[in-house]
Order: C-alpha cells, then structure tokens, then sequence
C-alpha cells in the first residue's frame, strides 16, 4: 500500500488516545481513498472510525504532541511519583531495614514498633525530603520520555505495525524511558536509603549528601545504579504496559458502557483500578533487584555478590515482598491516578482504552 508523506507523521496508534476528530490512522485511509480510480465526494466521509471519540471530553487546550503536550505530561509526572512516594515514606522506611536488619524487623507491625520505640512518631518520615526530590525526577523523566518514545516508535513502525504490534511500543517506550529517569533518580536514592537505615547517619538530604560523597565519594552515589536499572526497568516496563492492556480489558469486559460515555470520575477509578493491579505485578518482578539496591547503599564496598551471599536467592525475592506488593499497588494505582486526573484538568484525554475492532483497521484500496 502506497502511504503518502504526511501519513508518516501519524503519532501513536489510534486506540492510544480517544480525542475528537479524524485520528492519524484515519486520515492515511483518507488519502488513500483521495487517490483511488474508485474515490467519489463522499468517500471520506464513508472512513470507519479508527478513534473512540470523547464527547464528554472538555475542549483541547492542548495540541497533542506539540512542547506543551510533553511539558504537561512531564509535569503531570513529577506529581504523579514525587507527592506518592514522599507519601508512602514510612512503609519505604519499614521495608528498608527489614530488607537490611531481618532480625530487628522481622515484620511490617514489628517494624513499625521498633521505629516508634527508637525514633518517634518523625523517624516514620526520615529521608522525605530525598524522597520527594528524587522521585520528581524520575517522574518527569519517566512519564514525560515514555510519552516521547512511544510517539518516536510509533512513527518509525508505520501506523499498521504501530497498532499490531502496541504491547512492544509500550515495552521499548518505557524501558527507553526509565534508562533516563534512573540517572536522575540513583543520586537522591542512595542518600535516601542511608539516611534511613543508618540511623544517626543524618538527619536529611542537606547533611547526608556531603557526608555521603565525604564517605564513599561522587562516584558513590551511582554505585547502585546497574541495580537500580535492574529494578526500575522491569518495573517500568511491566508498570505501563500491563496497565495499558489491564484498562483496555477493563473497559472491554467490566463496564458496560463505551469508555466516552463513562464520566470523568469513572474513568480516573478505571486508571487507578489499572494501575493497582498492575503494581502488584510490578512488584514481583522488580523485587530482587530493589534488595539489592537497598543492601549496596547500606553497606560500603559492598557487591552483588556480598548480597546474594548473604540473603540467599529465596531472601532476593521474598524478604520485604509482602509489604512491597501493598506499598506498590498502591503507589501505581495513585500515580496512574494523579497522571490522569492532571492531564484531565489540562484538557488531555485519559490514557488507554478499548482497541477498535479489527475490521475498523481495513483501508481502501491504494494506487498501485
């Protein structure tokens, strides 16, 4: 099939986004129906519709994938993962010195009581403020990047294999993402876990870090970066595109309406919904390596090996998992939540939705 040039600036697959008006995949049918023997006046307006119009959705205030589309969306990204995880700081902080002191905190009550009991009702948010700063980062980069990536790939595939081959784009995107956003993360991460598994270390951000460079140096901070990749990636990557298929699923099976007809409230359930599960399998697959990266940033000079030596294979995927799969689940059905709701208030539509059913894919017949 002969696709014209402007055909190729089609952005992502269809069923992506619901936004109104012709979407990119329709208007390549368009142009092929324009230049077929066979086109009549009223071709176009014969095109099956390759979008889920949004109806209820408000006016677009901004032009999807254009600067401003990716700055809101990295914005909605430093929301989304520094206000969450500075939210869940004492369930972080708990699941950190278990995974480093099994024997002082051997479960998530008992941890919470060694804590009050040594540190006070503040020592449950020791190391927020790296926390907060850290995650904004990585959200920026996460969220904004994955955006980003999925458009590149989507426009380097072609819109046919764009759509066929969706799980993949959202694979690559995010994994292409988090590459970035983890260089952006390791620095405060390192400091943060610390601070909170040294107690006495330092109070903060502001005294840790000089002392954290003092002790182990600049190169310090991105020991634990391979690790981090190790978590993150997975994570990532089983973040976004289990939940772009567990919504597509949900709107598909569990609710009886089409997704443009649901409310706003409705739909941002759906996100959160989504992302909840999907935290829970994020979690499984990242948790050896956020073991491991815990256990490198506590002790100095430490390696893999020193890790899997002392904590076993069983200990790298199951010490601390039972409060990481709550801590998790909830924090990535927020983030997808708080994503949402922000891109809602800027005018952007939702993410995922209903695939369109095969035969809305057919185009009409080409220029030979």
């Amino acid at each position: 099939m002969a696709v014209s040039e402007n055909s190729r600036k089609s952005l992502l697959p269809s069923f992506l986004y619901s936004t109104n008006g012709f979407s990119s995949l329709e208007q390549v049918a368009v142009n092929n129906r324009i230049s077929s023997p066979n086109f009549s006046e009223n071709g176009p307006s014969k095109v099956s519709s390759f979008m889920i119009p949004s109806a209820s959705e408000p006016s677009k205030k901004i032009e999807m994938y254009s600067p401003q589309f990716y700055a809101a969306c990295t914005a909605g990204g430093i929301l989304s993962c520094g206000l969450t995880h500075m939210a869940v700081t004492p369930l972080d902080l708990v699941k950190c010195n278990m995974q480093i002191d099994p024997a002082k905190y051997k479960s998530i009550s008992s941890g919470f009581g060694v804590l009050l009991k040594e540190q006070g009702a503040r020592g449950f948010f020791r190391g927020w403020v790296p926390t907060l700063l850290g995650y904004s980062a990585q959200g920026a980069c996460k969220f904004g990047f994955y955006e980003f990536f999925k458009k590149y790939y989507s426009d380097i595939a072609g819109p046919e294999y764009a759509a066929k081959y969706k799980t993949l784009i959202y694979l690559a995107g995010s994994a292409s993402a988090e590459v970035i956003a983890d260089v952006a993360l390791c620095p405060l991460e390192a400091v943060k876990v610390r601070v909170q598994t040294q107690p006495g270390f330092a109070r903060g951000l502001s005294d840790g870090l000089p002392k954290f460079i003092k002790s182990d140096g600049i190169g310090g901070l991105y020991r634990g970066l391979g690790p981090l990749w190790g978590r993150q990636i997975p994570y990532t990557m089983m973040k976004f595109a289990s939940f772009e298929t567990i919504v597509e699923l949900i709107y598909k099976h569990a609710i009886p309406i089409p997704k443009n007809e649901c409310s706003k409230p409705l739909q941002l359930g759906v996100s959160f919904a989504g992302g909840y599960i999907a935290g829970v399998f994020c979690a499984v697959v990242s948790h050896p390596a956020d073991n491991l990266v815990s256990f490198l940033n506590n002790a100095k000079g430490a390696t893999v090996g020193d890790a899997v030596k002392k904590m076993g294979l069983l200990g790298l995927c199951t010490r601390g998992l039972p409060l990481r799969i709550v801590m998790i689940g909830t924090l990535t059905g927020a983030q997808w939540g708080i994503y949402d709701a922000f891109k809602v208030f800027v005018g952007l539509p939702t993410t995922g939705g209903v695939t369109p059913p095969a035969a809305t894919t057919e185009t009409a017949p080409s220029k030979v």
